[in-house]
């Protein structure tokens, strides 16, 4: 017998539809060319590696893909609660992607507060799958349910499905020597296991990853391998699920090569390793936990066979303290934190610039101020890096714009830190770090050289003849001083935070000597190479939406949709924020507008304002959340025929 496909349909939310009938006559396939699923529960109900097992699954498929995972701040949120929602969103396609999605299409729904807490983001049709043995009166009664929405007809708008996920789940594992409460820790892998079975996902690798996971609990192991399996044999057996749907790889989204799926964090640890390599330099961290920047210690840590060293120090200052040192001792010296731990890190930030040290400081931004939101994301750093230090302390500023792109970041921040011997900004935030995409291993020969020469000897000769090592003798072209390791022969030098005198680095007071290495310090980060701005402008349009960072994503994605729609817009990108691209004023000189979309109150705008005198026009959004792609077509559609 042969499958016979019906004709694609549209539907509501874009996505291209076709229905076929498997061999044998069961059930239907629907083939779609892209879909959002958002796993929900309680912070403990395992949806955070519900989600990456599903997700590493899509990227093993062949799909293009793009994640969010959201949860709370707290250990252990009080179950049952709206606070304690911890959810996961994924968007898979065959075709290339920019974001995880503004609606989802499906929602999985372990309780009572995570239907809640995510009902308003469905559109009309979504799918609802439901663990009904959670709603209960107490559960419903704890988020402000009066009445069981599952029977109220307030769910009538969606395709709704109630499982007992808990009773299946306790029900499947009753050969096994366990609690009833620690046959119901696996009821993830059972959700996991249904939703596995309709989309069609493979299966290998997520026994794979269990049987490592819990090798040294082989009762746990089996029981949660048992329980994906009973979640996929009930989708294939139930009669409430009479479709499966099937999402194409990706095959004409990528260049040719080796692809893997990276989070933010992940691929830029792996960028911090690739340039110690390409420089010939061990690599040492020095940090202190803090969200979300902590998953890049834990990475590196694992790496003592690349050279790299990690320091757990006991606060922000120690850390990069010991990175400095490192950095003066010869090594590529790194720093992670995020916002608050750069207040604290500001004052060391300064001196590293007054030693004229490479450093890299890598603050994966968070909703602030203070302690703020620490698993929620923000862009609210810039102006942060941009000035806060004493004095005038300048330093240079990337921002990757994808995950995957975190690991080019990585690099370039390197390069500029090791080439002109400065303290560098790197800003990421909690959406890249914990986002994924899949990622080309790019080969050896695609890396950049990062070498260094070290200072070996005399490079000033005195009036009398004498040769001598002036530490703070510039390069011509980069204005960099040269890096001496403590302990060579013959170049012995000061360091410390007084100033210095130009040459000699002796301590100096002079007026005269400071005025000239304050604008020293400035014109070497002015000059610093960095390539033009590129502009993505078909139609030679009057409006022009400027980005940086993360929001590149739903930037792309809105303009997409409006010239899709017939409208004319330009798009550009920053990832160099200090110095700016010496083309930035010219190109914005070409527009009527500019509009700047940011997870701040108007950080970049501000600076554009300053210093080039445009009139740009902010968009901002601090709600923890990045920006949605519709959010922003509506408002680049306005800003377009103002």
């Amino acid at each position: 017998m042969t499958s016979q496909v019906s004709s694609p349909t549209e539907q509501a939310d874009g996505s291209v539809v076709g229905e076929q009938r498997k061999p044998g006559g069961t059930k239907d396939v629907r083939r779609l060319d892209r879909v959002i699923i958002r796993f929900a529960g309680d912070s403990g109900d395992g949806m955070q590696l519900t989600g990456d097992r599903f997700t590493s699954e899509t990227a093993s498929f062949g799909n293009d893909l793009s994640t969010l995972p959201n949860f709370p701040a707290e250990i252990r949120a009080p179950a049952g609660t709206l606070p304690g929602v911890s959810s996961f969103q994924l968007h898979f396609a065959d075709h290339d992607i920019l974001t995880p999605g503004d609606a989802p299409n499906v929602l999985v729904a372990m309780n009572p507060a995570a239907l809640k807490a995510n009902i308003g983001d469905l559109p009309r049709g979504a799918e609802i799958i439901v663990n009904t043995d959670e709603f209960t009166k107490r559960a419903l009664q704890k988020v402000g349910y009066d009445a069981s929405p599952l029977d109220d007809g307030s769910l009538d708008a969606y395709g709704l499905h109630p499982v007992p996920l808990t009773t299946l789940t306790v029900e499947s594992l009753k050969e096994f020597d366990l609690s009833r409460k620690e046959a119901e820790r696996s009821k993830n892998m059972f959700a996991l296991g249904l939703l596995s079975w309709m989309y069609h996902r493979p299966t290998e690798g997520t026994e794979k990853f269990l049987r490592s996971k819990f090798a040294k609990k082989p009762e746990i192991m089996a029981a949660n391998i048992a329980a994906f399996r009973a979640g996929w044999n009930f989708g294939e057996t139930t009669e409430d699920f009479a479709v499966s749907y099937e999402v194409a790889p990706a095959a004409r989204a990528f260049p040719t090569g080796t692809y893997r799926n990276i989070s933010g964090n992940l691929a830029l640890a792996y960028g911090l390793i690739s340039a110690s390599r390409q420089a010939d330099l061990p690599l040492f961290l020095g940090s202190y936990p803090i969200t979300p920047a902590s998953d890049i210690l834990h990475e590196l840590s694992r790496h003592k066979n690349f050279g790299v060293r990690t320091f757990q120090a006991e606060d922000e200052i120690a850390g990069i303290g010991a990175a400095l040192g490192a950095a003066f001792g010869g090594s590529l010296a790194v720093t992670t934190t995020s916002g608050p731990g750069v207040a604290l890190k500001s004052e060391t930030v300064g001196l590293a610039v007054s030693l004229e040290l490479p450093l890299l400081v890598v603050d994966i931004q968070r909703g602030g101020p203070s302690t703020g939101l620490p698993t929620k994301t923000e862009q609210a750093d810039l102006l942060q890096a941009m000035y806060g230090r004493n004095g005038e302390a300048p330093v240079p500023i990337v921002a990757p714009k994808t995950p995957a792109d975190c690991f080019d970041a990585a690099l370039e921040a390197a390069r500029i830190a090791l080439t002109y011997r400065t303290p560098v900004m790197l800003l990421s935030d909690g959406y890249l770090a914990n986002g994924s995409e899949p990622w080309r291993i790019p080969d050896l020969e695609e890396l950049p050289d990062l070498r260094v020469q070290f200072a070996s000897g005399p490079n000033h000769t005195l009036d009398d003849g004498t040769e001598v090592f002036w530490p703070y003798k510039r390069d011509p072209q980069t204005l960099a001083r040269p890096w001496a390791v403590p302990g060579t022969p013959g170049l012995e030098h000061r360091i410390g935070g007084i100033e210095k005198q130009d040459g000699t680095g002796n301590i100096s007071y002079d007026p005269a000597n400071h005025d000239f290495m304050v604008r020293t310090r400035q014109a070497k980060i002015d000059g610093i190479e960095v390539p033009d701005l590129e502009v993505d402008d078909p139609h030679d349009a009057t409006t022009l939406v400027l980005g940086w960072g993360s929001t590149y994503g739903p930037i792309t994605a809105a303009v997409r949709r409006l010239r899709g729609a017939g409208d004319v817009i330009a798009q550009a990108h920053l990832r160099h924020l200090n110095p700016f691209p010496r083309n930035l004023g010219e190109v914005l000189a070409r527009y009527e507008k500019v509009v700047v979309p940011e997870m701040n109150l108007g950080q970049l705008a501000t600076l554009i304002r300053a210093k080039y005198l445009v009139d740009a026009h902010s968009y901002n959004q601090v709600n923890g959340m990045p920006f949605k792609a519709e959010q922003l077509a509506t408002v680049l559609k306005e800003a377009i025929d103002d």
